[in-house]
């Protein structure tokens, strides 16, 4: 909760929140530059994971913690979620199915609510993903409607994407691509999307609520068509389609997930026209592409042991186990910084797709034991920097090797700050046994 109030503090200004992407703890200073709404969406994920914390806690009979602090992180929750709208826009998008007109979550933040960018390249799927997984969360938390009608929205508005035109033998040619303006698809843009569709089906099992399922019918391979389904069923059914797409396309010999498939044909977005009606054309991807990146494999681990609980189906736990095997063995190097610790790679945004890495070896516990050796890797790499290198509710970005002797070289990624909270969260739920 420190780590988190302090990234709040230090990132957010004005009563419009808006989003610094650096602040250095030595100068005070935080960047000109704002973040994008997936920076933003690690400050809800952080918040979200501090709440399950503190029910998790107070199921075990210790309240004082959630007594002090939920109402106050339930409405920061809700602050931010008002705040995020500066992110939003509306286009009207051609897509394999349809043409229709959305409000979504663009890239970069705009000048006032509703009026971000948003056509073609300026949204992608993954940040809605993030999103439909933060408002999921929400919703089981708070019981507030409003997270889930806007997660089932921007579900829908990512089920549009999933290709499903058909191959010459009548299959669906499947994948999500990066965005409505990409044509490659990608393991960020499909893995997130497995486990909050589960958890979808498991809102709606035992309800019989409908849905409109589009897709292209395999006869002639090129009429449109519509159809009612159960939500259980058909959020259920994506989640299997999806985790089924990813893993016959994206998973390596080595056990873990490649980042994307490219070599696509066509090589740009394509329309064509059927019926006197305007779609958009398949594209059939032939080359994946690395590097194995851990989040890739974190959300398919997740989705593994979600499809598990909701399925029974031994294949997925099989999947959950030797996946925590192999992202632990290819990403975790013991020794390497320190004597003693295991080290992930943090170039990049590594360091916060690392935690999502981590929160799939949490989710998997329950079914897979062993996932505790990873998970306490995690928890002994931050509570050294905690130990050594804590200064003014900040932790380096390298945890290991603690900050800069230059003090105008200590620059925090927010969102990094905001991974280091929700990791420490997740461990705390994870310790708590609720998982």
């Amino acid at each position: 909760m420190l780590i988190a109030d302090s990234a709040v503090a230090a990132h957010f200004t004005g009563s419009d929140m808006a989003m610094a992407r650096f602040y250095n703890p030595y100068t005070k200073e935080r960047s000109g530059e704002k973040g994008s709404i997936w920076m933003y969406t690690a400050s809800i994920e952080a918040v979200n994971a501090i709440l399950h914390a503190l029910a998790a806690v107070k199921d075990r009979g210790k309240p004082e913690l959630y007594n002090a602090h939920f109402d106050r992180y339930a409405e920061l929750l809700a602050k931010l979620y008002e705040n995020a709208e500066y992110y939003m826009g509306t286009f009207t998008l051609v897509s394999y199915t349809q043409t229709k007109t959305w409000s979504v979550y663009g890239v970069d933040r705009g000048s006032y609510k509703g009026g971000a960018r948003v056509e073609g390249i300026y949204n992608v799927y993954d940040d809605q993903q993030w999103l439909i997984r933060e408002l999921l969360e929400s919703y089981k938390i708070t019981g507030e409607s409003d997270y889930l009608e806007m997660a089932e929205y921007l579900a829908e508005y990512v089920l549009d994407g999933w290709d499903c035109t058909r191959t010459s033998n009548g299959e669906e040619v499947g994948g999500i691509p990066w965005g409505p303006g990409y044509v490659t698809k990608h393991s960020c843009s499909n893995g997130p999307m497995v486990s909050p569709l589960v958890w979808l089906h498991e809102l709606y099992k035992d309800k019989d609520d409908e849905i409109a399922h589009r897709d292209v019918d395999p006869a002639d391979k090129k009429t449109r068509r519509v159809q009612q389904e159960k939500k259980s069923d058909y959020y259920l059914d994506f989640a299997k389609k999806i985790y089924a797409w990813q893993k016959r396309y994206l998973l390596r010999p080595d056990g873990v997930y490649d980042d994307m498939m490219g070599g696509c044909t066509p090589g740009n977005i394509s329309l064509e026209v059927v019926d006197l009606v305007l779609y958009r054309k398949g594209a059939s991807c032939k080359d994946r592409v690395g590097p194995a990146i851990t989040y890739n494999s974190g959300t398919m681990l997740s989705g593994a042991v979600d499809l598990y609980r909701a399925t029974g189906d031994n294949a997925y736990l099989a999947d959950a186990k030797k996946l925590s095997d192999a992202s632990f063995g290819y990403f975790a190097t013991l020794n390497a910084t320190r004597t003693g610790y295991y080290t992930y790679d943090i170039s990049g945004f590594r360091n916060w797709f690392n935690g999502v890495l981590m929160r799939g070896y949490a989710e998997a516990y329950p079914v897979y034991g062993s996932v505790a050796v990873p998970l306490k890797s995690f928890q002994d790499n931050l509570d050294y920097a905690y130990k050594n290198s804590f200064y003014k509710g900040f932790l380096p970005t390298n945890l290991l090797l603690g900050w800069s002797v230059r003090k105008d070289n200590n620059d925090v990624e927010g969102m990094f700050t905001f991974a280091f909270a929700a990791e420490y969260a997740v461990l705390a739920k994870y310790e708590a046994g609720k998982f």
